[in-house]
């Protein structure tokens, strides 16, 4: 406001007060003077309360707050009518991250974020919200470590306004290939050490993977997650929750192999990047890779399994390439800094190494699509290729198996029953094992046991 403005408004507030009015500069236009003509300083007044209304009125509306813990980091996501401008910074001793967001508005929305906050979250020990200056809202996050945080903005998309996402990442990321070789040690002790009955040993507790030099490790990964649900089913059934159920079911069932290990890129309720993903199953030096997922179509007719692996060139069909091109998507909907270079969308396929990959894949493919034709109607009989990001890894032969679609109301129902839902996660797993049974896993990988 100009000088000239605040003192007019300054002076008809005064002159308000000495009649016994409310000292409220411009919270109310004051009464005009008798006569036919208001006053210039009147009218500045009356446009200073006008402007009042308009910056109240364009503050950035938070309408709805979310938060996604996990082991590898913990989002906290604010989905506002336009876009939130922040500042970010951090304060020690005690470890706190605090979250300026400018020009918004104090709702509910906010106000119940502390709320959300779970005592197992790795890093947020408790949140807090206050107006911290006039046009300034504050979110304090007390936290149980040290940690690295980053914030970034998204454009309003698939049904979501548009969106600040904080993520909190630990300052030294956790290591699969370590926590792996744990995983497997405890097993393999836990077995060895497993009691008899009746002079034999228990089913399921022998010591066999203690005795195998060589485990092939499978990374299974569930598709979507957190911010991005996938594909909905007509019931209400989000793919995300179908593809970590069947996941952790096929899980369970590589670990009982004896020459098998499992590890889930997610094992909860919130998003992972697809170069993540990629980069999880590469630093666990992975045999390979299997990507779950429940399809959808628009047409509620549509119906059966599929498999896909990566095309170097172009996509075999027109409909696997929409289907990759949907799947790739997935980034944009859970949310990913696009000042990030993924360093595997920008990699050539088209070299031997990459060659050879997905020639295994494609076996592997075959394999596993043959065992799901025993489960349920295959919706292509062969498997199909698209440049499907989450598939390019180089050195680890990969698959994406569209376990039904979610559309169809009769398949969204059975992909919800417990039992079916075991009949295509051991389809998938005696895929695996033929597939293994003719390409055994390469020799001297770190992860054998000695």
């Amino acid at each position: 406001m100009s000088r000239g403005v605040a003192r007019a408004c300054g002076r008809v507030a005064d002159a308000s007060r000495s009649r016994g009015g409310v000292g409220n500069p411009c919270g109310r236009a004051p009464r005009a003077p008798a006569g036919p003509h208001v006053g210039r300083r009147s009218l500045a007044c009356l446009g200073l309360g006008a402007l009042f209304f308009f910056l109240s009125a364009a503050q950035a509306q938070v309408v709805s707050t979310r938060i996604w813990p996990a082991r590898d980091y913990t989002r906290v996501t604010f989905e506002s009518k336009s876009k939130l401008e922040y500042t970010l910074f951090t304060v020690k001793d005690p470890e706190r991250l605090v979250l300026d967001l400018e020009s918004a508005s104090l709702g509910a929305a906010l106000a119940e974020l502390h709320g959300k906050v779970v005592a197992d979250d790795p890093y947020i020990e408790k949140l807090r919200v206050g107006r911290n200056r006039p046009g300034v809202v504050r979110v304090v996050l007390d936290l149980k470590t040290e940690v690295s945080a980053q914030a970034f903005s998204l454009k309003p998309v698939a049904g979501y306004e548009h969106r600040l996402v904080l993520d909190i990442y630990p300052m030294v990321a956790p290591d699969p290939l370590a926590a792996l070789i744990d995983q497997t040690e405890k097993a393999a002790a836990a077995a060895a050490a497993a009691p008899a009955h009746d002079g034999e040993k228990l089913p399921g507790k022998t010591p066999v993977k203690a005795l195998v030099t060589r485990l092939a490790t499978i990374v299974i990964d569930a598709g979507h997650g957190g911010e991005d649900p996938g594909a909905l089913g007509r019931h209400g059934s989000r793919e995300k929750d179908i593809t970590l159920d069947i996941a952790r079911r096929l899980k369970a069932l590589v670990d009982a192999e004896p020459n098998m290990r499992a590890v889930l890129t997610r094992d909860g309720d919130y998003f992972l990047p697809l170069h993540m993903r990629v980069d999880k199953a590469r630093k666990v030096r992975a045999d390979l890779f299997v990507s779950v997922h429940a399809d959808a179509f628009v047409r509620p007719h549509a119906r059966g399994s599929s498999v896909f692996a990566l095309s170097g060139k172009r996509a075999t069909s027109e409909a696997a390439r929409w289907l990759a091109k949907k799947e790739n998507e997935a980034d944009l909907i859970g949310g990913v800094n696009l000042g990030l270079k993924d360093r595997y969308l920008a990699q050539t396929l088209l070299d031997l190494s990459q060659t050879a990959t997905i020639d295994h894949s494609l076996r592997l493919g075959s394999s596993v699509l043959r065992e799901l034709g025993q489960v349920n109607t295959l919706h292509k009989a062969r498997v199909e290729q698209a440049s499907f990001a989450v598939l390019k890894a180089p050195d680890v032969p990969s698959i994406l198996v569209e376990t039904a679609f979610i559309s169809n109301p009769d398949e969204e129902r059975r992909l919800n029953d417990d039992a079916y839902q075991d009949k295509l996660a051991r389809a998938v797993l005696v895929g695996i094992r033929q597939y293994l049974a003719k390409n055994p896993p390469r020799p001297g990988s770190p992860l054998a046991l000695n």
